[in-house]
């Protein structure tokens, strides 16, 4: 079946007409008969969640099937329709089978080192010199996307630390960019972002500890920051819990603290900012519209933080919008979306690949 919609789009709120062909797409001329779906009301694209874990269960371990499944439909009717998944202990692949659930974009199994990170979700390598073929394995799994573990609490010294050292990380990245992949990595603290900086990675997880000398390079580059704002908030939860290393403790409730004005500092500086909530584990999935909101707490204006979780995302992530020929993912808001979370966390329509799958009143 054809529809068309009608509304405001943005991020300039001009009149926006639509017309989706009966293969799911968008047609580039108006199709007669077609059912007209919404006469007005604000058309985004899909959302974008540029950080998540399908696979990673609330509380922690792996997802069973059902689980997975609930956890893209959690999704889905959030506004969701495109997910970078920032790391899985389970293949995910059998999702992309289901038309009505949201689009994967998989960065394979962290990598990390022994006792270096989260028990059962990496890769653990026992030696570093394994880091470039590792990733490279990892860059075949995945789509287009690598994920290292670049610092995590080190026992020995009691706070956080770097994972690997600046040679390998040179030898790793170059590796995954000879695939055709982009890699990120998971960053809390300041001492790992300049040896992954120098060594061109295309992306930081978190990025808490950024300093005015690694902003600049970001900026620099042309790298993407991830803030994940939704679970920088369990810091101090994780620092209360953290009686054995008062000073990773300490350095966790510092990060923490300053987390607006360094983001805020990342914004002003130019580096190109996307949404992503770390559910999975620590975060329920579905609080797209909850980092939005923390985005604009943290100095994005409200254009700019709905697009971090929209156009801008999907960009980035290699998925135009609303374009003839693309698929016709969509949600419609009865109200400006960029009103406050729970305008957001509520889409009056959704579409995916040409389907209806949401339809509220607002929107008959």
């Amino acid at each position: 079946m054809a529809f068309t919609l009608r509304g405001r789009s943005l991020p300039d709120g001009e009149p926006i007409e639509l017309w989706i062909d009966d293969d799911g797409t968008f047609a580039a001329e108006p199709i007669p008969g077609a059912e007209l779906l919404a006469a007005d009301g604000w058309i985004l694209p899909g959302l974008v969640d540029a950080h998540c874990h399908v696979g990673i269960r609330f509380g922690g371990g792996a997802e069973d099937a059902d689980g997975l499944v609930a956890q893209a439909v959690t999704e889905r009717d959030a506004g969701v329709l495109l997910l970078r998944d920032a790391g899985s202990p389970v293949d995910t692949r059998h999702l992309d089978e289901r038309a009505d659930l949201p689009r994967i974009v998989r960065a394979g199994r962290h990598i990390a080192a022994p006792k270096r990170y989260i028990r059962g979700l990496p890769v653990d390598l026992e030696d570093e010199s394994q880091l470039p073929a590792e990733v490279v394995r990892q860059a075949r799994a995945g789509d287009g996307w690598v994920k290292l573990v670049g610092d995590w609490i080190d026992r020995d010294t009691g706070d956080l630390a770097p994972l690997w050292s600046d040679e390998i990380l040179v030898e790793a990245i170059a590796a995954a960019h000879r695939e055709g992949a982009r890699v990120t990595a998971h960053v809390f603290g300041e001492d790992a972002l300049p040896g992954l900086l120098a060594a061109g990675i295309d992306c930081v997880e978190h990025g808490t500890g950024l300093t005015d000398d690694t902003i600049a390079a970001m900026a620099a580059q042309g790298t993407a920051l991830v803030p994940t704002l939704v679970n920088i908030d369990n810091f101090p939860e994780i620092a209360d819990s953290a009686t054995r290393f008062p000073v990773y403790a300490a350095h966790m409730r510092d990060l923490h603290a300053r987390v607006a004005d360094t983001v805020a500092a990342a914004r002003d500086a130019g580096i190109p900012i996307y949404a992503g909530t770390d559910a999975g584990g620590s975060v329920r999935h579905g609080r797209i519209a909850d980092e939005v909101a923390a985005l604009g707490k943290a100095g994005l204006t409200p254009t700019e933080a709905l697009g971090a979780a929209s156009w801008a995302a999907r960009t980035w992530l290699g998925y135009p919008s609303l374009q003839p020929g693309t698929s016709a993912d969509l949600t419609v808001y009865a109200q400006d979306p960029r009103s406050g979370p729970d305008v957001l966390a509520r889409p009056d329509l959704v579409m995916l690949r040409g389907a209806v799958v949401t339809r509220r009143a607002a929107c008959a």
